[in-house]
């Protein structure tokens, strides 16, 4: 993206391919929500992964943030981490889970001490997946100069433990513990993702 292309309307991508959802979800972190965004229906459309990993680019290198790989988590984050990479000249690598609640770095990715990355996931509610992967890296004595990611829907902008963190889209809606959940989205079927 040149200086002069206008901003990336992130939410309208995701209405586009049919990947924002409103109902009543059932979150990996346990918590309900009306709305779900399902960015692997988005990022099947290379046309907008393209977009997408081009604008992530220019904010890291617009933040002076030049790593030597680019990692995502899996499954989340793959896609993703292989269109950023591409559009840095970089490689792009994956953690997977561990078997023990981690993730790791498989064998065929070389990581070596001093190397630095940058940590991509599609969309960051707890950044929990996201700082798997990077304890993942940061076992092999790299260092993480940051994270990106396409939407950030914390209540708090800003950076997540101690990480600084870009995002295309800042897009925060309540999410509710099964005991507090609100009568108006009770009466919506719950739907598991």
């Amino acid at each position: 993206m040149s200086e002069s292309s206008p901003p990336l309307d992130v939410l309208a991508l995701y209405k586009d391919a049919g990947a924002l959802h409103e109902g009543r979800f059932l979150l990996a972190s346990g918590r309900h929500s009306p709305y779900f965004l399902q960015s692997t229906t988005l990022l099947q459309y290379p046309q907008y992964t393209a977009r997408l990993g081009a604008a992530l680019a220019d904010k890291l290198r617009a933040a002076k943030l030049t790593p030597d790989f680019v990692i995502g988590p899996a499954m989340g984050g793959v896609v993703l981490a292989y269109e950023v990479a591409k559009q840095l000249g970089t490689r792009a690598l994956f953690a997977e889970k561990d078997g023990a609640g981690g993730m790791k770095i498989r064998e065929a990715f070389s990581v070596r001490p001093g190397q630095t990355f940058v940590a991509v996931e599609d969309v960051l509610t707890t950044g929990g997946s996201v700082l798997k992967a990077v304890r993942a890296a940061e076992s092999y004595g790299a260092t993480c100069l940051g994270l990106a990611c396409i939407v950030d829907r914390r209540r708090q902008e800003g950076a997540l433990e101690g990480y600084p963190l870009i995002s295309l889209l800042h897009l925060y809606f309540e999410t509710y513990q099964p005991e507090d959940v609100p009568a108006w989205l009770a009466e919506r079927e719950l739907q598991e993702i």
